[in-house]
C-alpha cells in the first residue's frame, strides 16, 4: 500500500460537494480522503508533500490533441512555426536534412498568413532537398507542399485527378506546383516512405513529458489510424503511457456505413480499457478559411468571393451519424465553417430521431464561425462545443486574412464561445496540438482576456464580449473535458474514489491578474499517484 499526503494546500476539487480543502490523501492511485490539514497530516506513514499553499487542481485534460503526431513531429521533423521568409524555411530544411539521414525529410508549421499557394513551391525545397523526398505541412495540417523528389515518388503528373476532398494545386501550364490540399495530403503520404515504430515510439514519449509537464493526465487523440493505434496499445502493454488516452478513428467520404461501422466495432473491441479506449469517429465536413475549404452558409466576402462544398453530403452524414450513435460510439466531428456546424448539427437530430436521447457528448470541434440560429441546437441536442481558445485573438505576428472572408456581417460570430456558453451549450476547450501550443495556462489566458500571451505581443482584443472566466475554463480543461473523454465518472475532480491525478501549480490562477495567467508553470504532475513531472525547482 502505497499512501501520498498533499498537505498546506489550497485544493479546488472541482467537486461542489466539497469544493476547497487543504489537503488531499492518496492511496494505491486513488483519492481517499480530503479536508483540512490538521485532519489529514495526523496520519502516519504517508509520504508527505508540502505544497507550500499553492493551488492544486485535478490533473488538466486535453479533449483535442494530436499527441502521437506532435509527438513524432518532435522527433524527426523540421520546426518551421517561426518562419517568416522563404529563405528562413529553406534555411531549416536545409540544417534538418544535413541532421538526419531517413528516406523521408518532414518538416511542418509554416504559416498561412506568410505562405501558401503563390509562393511555397516545389522549387523553394528543390534548392535545398534535391535528392529525397520532402514534404512540410502547414501550421494547420490542412496544406503540404512538396519537392520534386516526393511528385516524381507518388507519380503526380498531368493526369492525375484531384483525390476525393483533396486538391492539388497546378500553376497556368497544368504542372504540380508541389502544394497540396486536404486530402490530397493524406493520398500523397500513403505513396511516401513510412515513419517506423520506434520513431512513432519515441515520438509518444515525447508527446507524453510535453503534456505531463504542462498539467496534462488525459487526452482524445481525435485522427486515429492503424499505427496510433497500435503505438498507443503496445505503450498500454508495456504501462508505458503517463497519461489517458481516448481516440476517435478518422471516417472519410470514401467509406460506406457498412465498412465504417465494420472498421471501428473491431477497433472498439479491441480497444476497451480505462487507460486507452477507442470510442469515436472522426469527420471532416470541411476543411479550414485559409485554404478556402470551409464550407459557409452564405459565399465568402472577401473580392475572391466563392465557398466551398461539405466534404460529406447530407445524406451520408445523417447515415452515418445514425448508425454510429445506435451502436453508442461517440461522433466527433471538424467544423470550421456555419455550413458545416449546421449540417453536424442536422445530422446529430437525425440521430436523435431514430435513436433517442442518451449521454453521447457527441463533439463538434473548433466550433470558429457559427450562425446564431444553431447556438441553442447544441443544448437541445447534448453535443458539446469543443473549444481552441488560443485561436480567438488577433495575432500581433502573423497577417490574417481570414476575417475579410468571414466578412463585416458574420464577424462577431467567430469564436462566439461566451455565446455558445450562454446558450447552455456543453463545452470543453483544449489545445489542437501540435497545431498551437498545448500550454493550457497560455490558452486559458486567452480564452479570458481574448488577446494573445504578453510574451507574444500584444493586440486589440477580439470581440471582447465574448470571453469566459477562469472559472469557466478550468472547468472546461477539468471535469468537462473528462465528461467529454468518457471518463468523468471516475477522473476530472479530486474527490474520494477517483483517480489520484492532480497537478500543484506556481500561483493561483483565480486570483493573479489574467494577463500572469499565461506565464503559469506546473510544479509537479501526479498520474495514479504517480509523479510523472516535477519542476526541476520544486525540492519537495
Amino acid at each position: 500500500m502505497t499512501e501520498i499526503l498533499i498537505y498546506n494546500a489550497r485544493i479546488r476539487t472541482m467537486d461542489p460537494a466539497c469544493p476547497m480543502a487543504g489537503a488531499v490523501l492518496l492511496r494505491d492511485g486513488l483519492v481517499v480522503a480530503l479536508g483540512d490539514a490538521a485532519e489529514l497530516t495526523a496520519r502516519a506513514g504517508a509520504r508527505r508533500i508540502d505544497a507550500g499553499g499553492r493551488l492544486v487542481l485535478p490533473g488538466f485534460q486535453d479533449a483535442h490533441i494530436h499527441l502521437l503526431n506532435g509527438g513524432t513531429d518532435l522527433v524527426e521533423t523540421a520546426q518551421l512555426y517561426d518562419c517568416t521568409t522563404l529563405g528562413e524555411i529553406q534555411t531549416a530544411m536545409a540544417n534538418h536534412a544535413a541532421a538526419q539521414s531517413g528516406p523521408m525529410v518532414w518538416g511542418a508549421g509554416w504559416q498561412s498568413g506568410f505562405f501558401g499557394d503563390h509562393n511555397l513551391t516545389r522549387a523553394v525545397l528543390d534548392g535545398v532537398v534535391p535528392d529525397r523526398p520532402c514534404l512540410i505541412y502547414d501550421g494547420n495540417f490542412h496544406n503540404a507542399c512538396l519537392n520534386s523528389a516526393a511528385l516524381a515518388m507518388i507519380g503526380v503528373g498531368a493526369d492525375t485527378p484531384d483525390p476525393l476532398n483533396g486538391h492539388i494545386v497546378r500553376d497556368a501550364r497544368g504542372v504540380a506546383t508541389g502544394m497540396l490540399h486536404e486530402e490530397a495530403i493524406n493520398w500523397a503520404t500513403a505513396r511516401l516512405p513510412q515513419t517506423g515504430d520506434e520513431v512513432r515510439r519515441q515520438g509518444l514519449r515525447a508527446g507524453m513529458a510535453l503534456a505531463n509537464k504542462h498539467g496534462i493526465t488525459g487526452v482524445i487523440d481525435p485522427w486515429i489510424l492503424d499505427h496510433h493505434a497500435r503505438i498507443y496499445s503496445g505503450a498500454l502493454e508495456r504501462d508505458a503511457l503517463t497519461l489517458r488516452v481516448a481516440g476517435a478513428c478518422l471516417v472519410t467520404a470514401a467509406d460506406t456505413v457498412e465498412t465504417m461501422m465494420t472498421r471501428l466495432r473491431s477497433l472498439r473491441a479491441a480497444h476497451g480499457g480505462q487507460d486507452f479506449h477507442l470510442n469515436a469517429a472522426k469527420f471532416f465536413l470541411d476543411g479550414g478559411l485559409e485554404n478556402r475549404t470551409a464550407a459557409m452558409l452564405a459565399p465568402y466576402a472577401d473580392t475572391a468571393g466563392g465557398n466551398a462544398p461539405l466534404m460529406f453530403p447530407q445524406e451520408q452524414i445523417d447515415a452515418m451519424f445514425t448508425a454510429l450513435d445506435a451502436e453508442r460510439f461517440q461522433i466527433h466531428v471538424h467544423c470550421i465553417g456555419d455550413a458545416a456546424t449546421h449540417a453536424a448539427l442536422n445530422g446529430f437530430a437525425a440521430a436523435r430521431a431514430a435513436n433517442g436521447a442518451w449521454p453521447s457528448l457527441h463533439q463538434i470541434a473548433h466550433c470558429q464561425v457559427v450562425d446564431p440560429t444553431d447556438f441553442p441546437r447544441f443544448a437541445a441536442l447534448g453535443v458539446m462545443a469543443n473549444l481552441q481558445p488560443l485561436w480567438a485573438c488577433n495575432d500581433p505576428i502573423i497577417p490574417d486574412e481570414t476575417m475579410l472572408m468571414i466578412g463585416a456581417d458574420r464577424a462577431a460570430q467567430t469564436y462566439a464561445f461566451r455565446s455558445l456558453i450562454d446558450a447552455g451549450a456543453p463545452y470543453c476547450i483544449n489545445s489542437d496540438w501540435a497545431v498551437t501550443t498545448l500550454n493550457p495556462f497560455e490558452i486559458i489566458g486567452t480564452a479570458v482576456m481574448r488577446e494573445p500571451p504578453r510574451a507574444r505581443g500584444v493586440a486589440e482584443p477580439f470581440f471582447p464580449d465574448e470571453r469566459m472566466t477562469v472559472a469557466e475554463a478550468v472547468l472546461g480543461y477539468t471535469t468537462h473535458a473528462a465528461a467529454a473523454c468518457w471518463r468523468g465518472h471516475y477522473t476530472g475532480a479530486l474527490k474520494p474514489g477517483y483517480s489520484a491525478d492532480l497537478i500543484v501549480l506556481d500561483r493561483d490562477i483565480f486570483s493573479v491578474h489574467p494577463y500572469a495567467i499565461a506565464e503559469t508553470r506546473v510544479l509537479m504532475t501526479l498520474f495514479k499517484g504517480r509523479e510523472v513531472y516535477r519542476a526541476p525547482y520544486f525540492s519537495n
